[in-house]
């Protein structure tokens, strides 16, 4: 559920009320003396110098003295309409931002208030009259608070299918919203809990349910209990795609040693004669090979991913460690900052092009990917962290001694 935070945000810069786009000043040309023409004009700007300082009861005013000269000003009535949305008159910024748009109709900015106002009112409307300003604004900002109204009424009436667009095309609007990505994730998880709820009653002891708990298990760090899962899963379907691949990419999450990578291998190899190549596979084999000491199998396996996708991370990182392992840092070069360019959260392809660097004398670049390295590093301890405190049990506490038990 989103918090009234997201709409309330706005209230911060009520200096882009501007948001509401400013209009030349309205006269009937009939019958306005000139001297009334500059009056209307002078509060115009006396009350948006009052907006951006802040002083939002002095703009209210100077807004309310232009209407006295011109009544259908749509830039006076769209701004004294956003000062009352943002004071939470509903009631009040209505009246003023449909004033508004009876005399500039092109307002989609006020609009979209107005159909916040109606959700918060408990409109009937208020639906329909979101999803058409959602659809139409412009303004990234104004387009953000309708988008947050609308998911959020969706969410509340447990539409899942139609919350979920909505939340992907805010967070592509503001990537680095803690609050829409905070929701997102909300939607996600519930998803999938959802439709895995679903799995376990139609398909209990399907191949699906087996691959879905495998799954579950790698990403709590149970490797064992996935491989054990995934082995069920092809026991059930052998030919179940993608899951020969999972299963050794499993083995060689657990375990680096020769008894896993000869697993590994004849899981790869199930997964090339039933389903063909891919550049995934061929990576694998990359490792395995490199592992094994082979690096001219290891370049080869990475050369031919990178021949089948150009534009794979792995296969280029895994040329240019190659490269590098055999000595010849200018080839490593161009594959390792082709890698740290496809994934700038590639810790290990910053550390390796600095090494690189530092042997090629390009110091100004070593000290960059050091860096890099190390903040990538850092973030990824972070996380970490965070993640093992949210699989984190309670600690058992110890029985009280029997004199202070109840």
């Amino acid at each position: 559920m989103l918090n009234r935070r997201q709409s309330s945000a706005a209230c911060g810069m009520l200096a882009s009320v501007s948001l509401l786009v400013a209009f030349a000043a309205r006269i009937p040309c009939f019958a306005q003396a000139r001297s009334a023409r500059s009056e209307l004009t002078a509060d115009l700007e006396r009350g948006q110098a009052a907006l951006k300082a802040n002083d939002q009861a002095a703009a209210a005013e100077q807004f309310r003295a232009a209407l006295k000269i011109d009544p259908d000003n749509a830039e006076a009535h769209a701004n004294l309409g956003a000062i009352a949305f943002f004071h939470g008159d509903c009631a009040a910024a209505m009246q003023d931002l449909r004033a508004a748009l009876a005399s500039a109709p092109a307002l989609e900015n006020a609009r979209g208030l107005i159909a916040i106002c109606e959700k918060n009112m408990g409109r009937p409307q208020a639906r329909a009259d979101l999803e058409s300003a959602f659809e139409k604004l412009k303004d990234p900002k104004m387009r953000v608070q309708v988008g947050v109204q609308l998911a959020d009424l969706y969410y509340r009436s447990g539409d899942l299918d139609r919350t979920l667009p909505v939340v992907q095309q805010l967070v592509t609007l503001e990537p680095d919203n803690a609050d829409l990505l905070f929701f997102a994730q909300r939607i996600y998880s519930e998803m999938a809990d959802e439709t895995m709820n679903k799995l376990a009653l139609l398909a209990p002891d399907s191949a699906r349910m087996q691959q879905l708990i495998a799954e579950r298990l790698v990403n709590g760090g149970d490797l064992n209990g996935a491989i054990e899962h995934y082995r069920k899963a092809l026991a059930e379907d052998p030919r179940l795609p993608g899951m020969h691949f999972e299963l050794a990419e499993a083995i060689l999450e657990g375990s680096n040693g020769p008894a896993a990578q000869t697993q590994a291998l004849a899981e790869l190899d199930a997964a090339v004669k039933s389903e063909g190549d891919n550049p995934q596979i061929e990576c694998a084999y990359g490792r395995i090979a490199a592992l094994q000491g082979k690096f001219d199998d290891a370049l080869a396996h990475y050369r031919r991913a990178y021949r089948m996708d150009p534009g794979n991370g792995e296969a280029q990182f895994g040329l240019g460690k190659t490269l590098a392992d055999q000595n010849q840092p200018g080839e490593a070069l161009k594959y390792l900052r082709m890698a740290v360019e496809t994934d700038p959260m590639n810790a290990a392809a910053h550390y390796r092009l600095a090494r690189v660097c530092g042997q090629l004398h390009l110091e100004d670049e070593e000290r960059k990917q050091m860096k890099l390295f190390e903040e990538v590093r850092a973030a990824k301890d972070r996380v970490a962290k965070l993640y093992r405190e949210m699989n984190r049990r309670p600690e058992p506490q110890e029985d009280a001694p029997a004199e202070e038990q109840p």
